[in-house]
């Protein structure tokens, strides 16, 4: 955690630093702060693919389509490397501009059939045009793909042949979204008119595998980058697959939080991966203290496919957080962490995607879990009651600096310390907890009596978290509505609560009715929340109030050993209860 503490290059610097030419802004500007999350579609591009241009001029086999005629080209923005004049032919911009000619001015002279440019019109079959120069500054232009292999071949796709790998294909993720945020700009997004922008490579989808030296940043930071690796620097999906580890839930933390406490920013973009980005938001909410709004966004579409959706999206975030439809009467953020997504502000906590497509997201828990509409405004309908970010009972600020939690090893417990946080109150990626989901099945064995030994999957994982990770626990997902599970899964919990475990029960799919406490048992009920969501909050929890106390004999629990684990489990479902 190094270069989120380091002055910030912001937008307006980064498009000067990059030569492109953009009104001065004003002043008093707002700034925002942009984080890069892993495996982002929004953040993806469609491979480069060598040109018909390229290959004509290089002598190679042109790309067909289907009915074996040359493919028209994509032109891909790129920028220029010295200045050039061009002829645009007058009318082409619509197919009706020609229908009131006699409303335009004159063109600034004409093209001959040779090509040739001069004032006047020398023949009839001349055609009108504007002459341009395009100038390096001027920023990305559109145009066609020139690049090819080093052996001279075209590029097909992301790598040099199908099946290469990782070291002879190119990236198709962005480092940091400062190139996106430029595109939008050039396609008419009107984004940096109002506000300006850090970007922040937190747990990113594109790395640099050779480094970078700091002369060349885009993002947040002054020092080197140095050489970045697959699956540990950054995180990426498709044939060169290496998704986010639990760890770096703390890295993400980390630089939110730093950044948000810096006092620069009206509020916070997050960019991830369309299945994830509905986990690490509900995280950010539970974690982060802060009383800015943070907006989570995603894409189905990539960039390049029509009516990409994730751009739209990024611009949404940005009027709802400029907006200040999120603040109460104080200034302060009343609806934690939002995911705006398809024109709808969604809360983190319920937020849940269902279908891979535009407005394949869903709303879970049956109470809420959509705040409001952009379509509208952006506009504001429901403010929930929930805990969150400066409000949250698990936030990074209010964590122990280390808490103890327990290790079994040849059948004795012993407790073990687990540093949270460092000097600087940032969370270690160490300190992440272990959490396990087991899936209910009410059916019994062969002989139709309860038997937890029998129960492989669910005791192996208990001896997996008791003998490998002083902070764990488990979410059973049993039954709907009230999260019941078979009666020999239920006993063989019940076994890992006594040896310390905390224990979460959810009701499967989209639990829209609460599942009730029961004060008969010894689990945690996870209210309305899915699986997943639970998991996290029961990850947060972990830190905050360590494991149960374990019995000294879990097969036979005293009294005393059942009150003072009822007694914690208290503790943890007040906390489900409220976030």
């Amino acid at each position: 955690m190094k270069t989120h503490r380091t002055a910030a290059l912001t937008f307006t610097a980064f498009l000067a630093a990059a030569a492109v030419s953009f009104a001065q802004p004003a002043p008093a500007k707002p700034k925002i702060a942009v984080f890069s999350g892993p495996t982002s579609t929004i953040q993806n591009n469609k491979p480069l693919v060598t040109s018909n241009k390229a290959r004509e001029q290089y002598g190679l086999p042109l790309k067909k389509d289907s009915w074996g005629q040359p493919d028209m080209d994509w032109p891909r923005y790129q920028r220029l490397a010295a200045p050039v004049t061009v002829y645009i032919e007058m009318f082409t911009a619509h197919p009706l501009e020609s229908d009131v000619a006699e409303l335009y001015a004159p063109p600034d002279g004409y093209v001959n059939a040779e090509g040739r440019f001069s004032k006047e019109k020398t023949s009839p079959s001349d055609k009108p045009v504007y002459a341009v120069t395009l100038k390096p500054e001027d920023g990305l232009y559109a145009l066609p793909y020139m690049g090819r292999q080093a052996d001279g071949q075209p590029w097909e796709g992301t790598a040099t042949r199908p099946g290469a790998p990782f070291a002879e294909a190119r990236q198709t993720f962005v480092p940091n979204a400062s190139r996106i945020f430029e595109e939008i700009e050039r396609n008419g997004g009107g984004i940096v008119a109002k506000a300006d922008y850090d970007f922040y490579r937190a747990v990113p989808s594109g790395g640099y595998t050779k480094g970078l030296p700091a002369a060349k940043r885009t993002d947040v930071g002054t020092g080197d980058i140095p050489p970045e690796k697959l699956g540990e620097d950054f995180f990426t999906y498709g044939p060169y697959s290496a998704a986010q580890i639990r760890p770096k839930l703390a890295r993400a933390v980390n630089f939110v939080q730093t950044a948000l406490g810096s006092g620069k920013y009206a509020g916070a973009l997050w960019l991830e991966g369309s299945p994830t980005v509905e986990d690490t938001s509900y995280w950010l909410s539970l974690l982060v203290d802060t009383r800015l709004p943070i907006a989570a966004n995603a894409a189905h579409r990539g960039r390049g496919d029509i009516s990409a959706d994730g751009d739209g999206n990024i611009v949404n975030s940005i009027d709802y957080i400029l907006s200040k439809i999120w603040a109460d009467e104080n200034g302060r953020n009343q609806l934690g962490t939002v995911m705006v997504q398809d024109e709808i502000i969604y809360s983190a906590r319920e937020i849940q995607k269902g279908d891979a497509h535009p407005g394949g997201y869903v709303a879970t828990g049956g109470y809420g879990g959509i705040f409001g509409s952009m379509t509208a405004g952006p506009y504001v309908t429901n403010i929930p009651t929930r805990k969150h970010t400066w409000r949250s009972d698990v936030r990074v600020t209010v964590l122990p600096a280390k808490i103890d939690g327990l290790l079994r090893q040849n059948g004795v417990t012993k407790a073990v310390s687990v540093d949270i946080k460092n000097a600087a109150g940032e969370l270690l990626e160490s300190a992440i907890p272990k959490v396990g989901i087991v899936k209910g099945d009410n059916w019994y064995d062969d002989s139709g009596v309860p038997n937890p030994a029998g129960e492989k999957g669910v005791t192996g994982t208990i001896e997996m978290l008791v003998e490998k990770y002083p902070l764990a626990g488990i979410v059973a997902e049993g039954l709907s509505p009230y999260a019941s599970l078979s009666q020999s899964q239920e006993k063989a919990l019940e076994r890992a609560i006594l040896l310390g475990l905390p224990v979460v029960k959810v009701a499967r799919g989209d639990a829209t009715g609460l599942v009730r406490v029961n004060s008969n048992n010894l689990a945690i009920e996870g209210n309305n929340l899915t699986a997943t969501k639970a998991r996290l909050l029961l990850t947060a929890a972990l830190m905050k109030f360590g494991p149960l106390p374990p019995a000294a004999d879990p097969d036979k629990p005293t009294p005393a050993e059942l009150a003072a684990i009822r007694a914690k489990v208290a503790v943890y479902q007040d906390l489900f209860q409220t976030h």
